[in-house]
Order: C-alpha cells, then sequence, then structure tokens
C-alpha cells in the first residue's frame, strides 16, 4: 500500500482573508486525502484562539488586550475600513453562501486537519493552552514544523 500523501500549512498572519486562505487550503488537502497539519504561529494564532484575554505581565497585557484572538476579531488585510471591512466580507459570503470562518474551522477539524500550536509564540505573547480552542492537538517546536514540512508532499506558508 502507497504511504499517504501530507499537506503542510503555516499561518503566520491572523487576517481574516489569510485565515481564510489557509483553512480553504487546509480543507483541499484533507479532502483530497493528503494527511494535512496546520501548524499556526504568531498572528495565525487569533485563529485558534478562543477571544479571551491573554497575557500575565504588563507587556503580555498589551499585547492580549491589542491584538484579542477569535475569528470575530480578525482584520482584513485590504479594504478593513476601520473594522467594517470583516462585516462587509462576510456579508458578501454569507450572499454568495461561502462557508465563513467558524464553519471553514469546523470543517477542517471535522476532516482530520492537525492543529498544531507553535511554543515559542506562546512563551512569547503569554498565551496558554487554555486560552486555545480544543481541537488543537499539540504544542510544538519549531523543529516538530521542519520535520513535518521536509517530509510533506505539499507545503504552504501564510
Amino acid at each position: 500500500m502507497a504511504e499517504k500523501k501530507t499537506a503542510t500549512v503555516v499561518l503566520f498572519s491572523g487576517e481574516f482573508d489569510k485565515v481564510f486562505a489557509a483553512f480553504t487550503i487546509a480543507i483541499g488537502a484533507a479532502s483530497a486525502g493528503y494527511e494535512t497539519s496546520l501548524f499556526v504561529t504568531f498572528w495565525g494564532y487569533k485563529a485558534i484562539q478562543k477571544g479571551n484575554l491573554t497575557g500575565q505581565g504588563f507587556l503580555g497585557r498589551m499585547i492580549g488586550l491589542m491584538n484579542r484572538g477569535g475569528l470575530n476579531r480578525l482584520a482584513t488585510t485590504r479594504f478593513n475600513f476601520g473594522g467594517i471591512g470583516p462585516i462587509l466580507f462576510r456579508k458578501m459570503m454569507k450572499d454568495k453562501k461561502v462557508a465563513l470562518l467558524p464553519e471553514l474551522r469546523q470543517t477542517a477539524i471535522d476532516l482530520g486537519v492537525h492543529f498544531l500550536a507553535c511554543k515559542t509564540t506562546m512563551d512569547v505573547l503569554e498565551i496558554k493552552r487554555e486560552d486555545l480552542i480544543d481541537e488543537v492537538e499539540d504544542v510544538v517546536g519549531v523543529a516538530s514544523l521542519i520535520k513535518a514540512s521536509q517530509n510533506s508532499d505539499l507545503t504552504h506558508f501564510i
């Protein structure tokens, strides 16, 4: 039996359109039969956070306050219009019957995409494991990402 193909998606950005792309690519790969991992680092954490305030120290709390996580708090790369952009994009997606970010994330979860969180980012931004959605499988270091991407048939960095 042939070895299963693998795909690795690295989500570095926490912007609405880039999170949409990462979820869509991960879903596409998983749907095509690839064993798919989504490695989330730095601002991409917004896509896997519950949305509660994070950080313990002064700087960590400030970052947590200014960069609160959760899929409903994502700005767009362009056309953000002071926060109205994501509202417009959600409406346009709904009107066109395109799945919204929470649905896309759930589809990725249902398809068995492995959500992996970057340990270094959690340390720097003072994010605790309990601040993340339950479906995050593991908190790993960059060595795990390197190993996964080295053995992957597909690797995408968003």
